[in-house]
């Protein structure tokens, strides 16, 4: 049964078949062959209870903050200011790339959005500096990556929501991992331009009054992020109730930017709307699917089976370590979570494994299908805004931070306190 789902999954999926679409049809076509009930007479009830919850009503808030920020061109000042602080290291504005990316992936909460805007302010300013293309869009595609680990994150909540697990937990335990990743990903850049300094670019130097300036360009953000993450770690707001501070907060400065307009206000919720409609289809759809599986026993099968294989609680993690890596290199990367984790989850869990620790470890899985061909979506993002070049720059420049992730996971596997200390400071 499990080969002939992964097969249905596959087949659909290169037919290019869209995500919710797909997921529906896999869980009738399993209902059909393998449940001897009619589940699909549930369908109105699973699907209903799948998008009854106040908890996603985050969702379409946290996307909105992120389209507030992109439209009125916020992140341009940020990247300035960064530009500044670190483009005197080796490499140049790769540095400012991922520092950009760092800090508006605590606003964000979205991957794509992040990739996307530093792409738009950072692309032409490396083809005027005549960067190789490679390393420099890698970075790019890398850097927005970090938007579904550092708080708030989208894919954080529907983890906590697939997993009935404590979303402030999870973001308190995401903020750590993603600045350490944020740091390899400048350390390994540094020392790739130091072995190859072609890759990189010239070093820029500016004065200590350039530098002091241009702070007052990260102030948006920082108020952001303290509104957004300082209230749920207060315990002052759950995290819907702070998205919607957030996006309070982001309308209010931009209005005092004076970058706040009607048109930007109807960009950003169109924008939204068509964002949240495909992630909430995705999440009703993958609900149903699971619903399926686990009634026809496809949940007790896959269990049954790594029960019988003997392997122990590392060796099943490394497992799906493995398995999550291979999938990542064809299914998108909000699919691979709502079909994996509802099945995955509970067997890690249920060998000892902290759900919150899996859930980053996870989010770090994820994060690496990112920029893994040929599904790798921030590689198509990075690709679009570049508008022009072979897409293969983008995939070769992503390889390094491919392996600087897989740093990352040893390091989550070795020292688990890395995502828990923040979390056991809650307790």
């Amino acid at each position: 049964m499990i080969l002939t789902a992964l097969i249905i999954l596959l087949a659909l999926l290169v037919l290019s078949v869209p995500v919710a679409a797909t997921l529906i049809v896999l869980a009738l076509m399993l209902d059909e062959f393998f449940s001897p009930f009619p589940l699909f007479r549930a369908m109105g009830d699973v699907l209903w209870t799948a998008s009854d919850s106040f908890l996603l009503i985050a969702i379409p808030l946290f996307i909105l903050l992120g389209e507030i920020l992109v439209r009125t061109g916020i992140a341009k000042g940020t990247y300035r200011s960064l530009e500044s602080w670190l483009s005197w290291l080796p490499g140049g504005l790769l540095h400012a790339n991922i520092g950009t990316a760092t800090l508006f992936s605590a606003t964000s909460g979205s991957s794509v959005a992040t990739a996307a805007t530093i792409g738009t302010v950072a692309i032409p300013q490396g083809k005027e500096m005549k960067y190789d293309p490679r390393l420099f869009t890698g970075s790019i595609a890398a850097g927005g990556t970090l938007g579904i680990m550092i708080p708030p994150s989208i894919n954080l909540i529907v983890y906590g929501f697939l997993t009935e697990t404590s979303i402030p937990q999870l973001f308190a335990a995401g903020l750590l991992p993603g600045l350490l990743l944020a740091t390899l990903f400048i350390v390994g850049t540094a020392l790739i331009c130091i072995w190859k300094p072609s890759l990189g670019g010239p070093s820029v130097s500016h004065s200590w009054g350039e530098r002091i300036s241009g702070l007052r360009n990260l102030i948006p953000v920082l108020v952001l992020f303290g509104i957004v993450v300082g209230s749920i770690y207060t315990g002052m707001a759950t995290p819907t109730e702070a998205a919607s501070l957030g996006v309070l907060g982001a309308m209010v400065i931009a209005l005092s930017m004076g970058k706040l307009s009607t048109k930007v206000i109807i960009q950003a919720l169109d924008g939204t709307m068509k964002t949240t409609g495909m992630i909430m289809l995705i999440i009703m759809a993958s609900y149903f699917l699971n619903f399926v599986l686990a009634s026809a026993g496809v949940t007790r099968e896959l269990t049954g089976f790594l029960e019988s294989a003997g392997l122990g609680p590392y060796s099943t993690l490394m497992l799906a370590i493995l398995i999550y890596i291979v999938l990542g290199f064809f299914i998108e990367t909000l699919s691979l979570m709502v079909i994996t984790i509802p099945i995955v989850a509970p067997i890690i869990i249920g060998m000892g494994f902290d759900p919150v620790w899996l859930g980053i470890l996870l989010i770090l899985l994820i994060e690496m299908a990112l920029i893994t061909p040929p599904v790798g979506l921030n590689l198509y993002v990075v690709q679009g805004v570049r508008k022009g070049g072979p897409f293969s720059d983008v995939m070769v420049g992503a390889m390094p931070y491919v392996a600087m992730m897989l740093v990352m996971a040893v390091i989550l596997i070795l020292f688990p306190s890395v995502a828990l200390f923040l979390p056991g400071l809650m307790n």
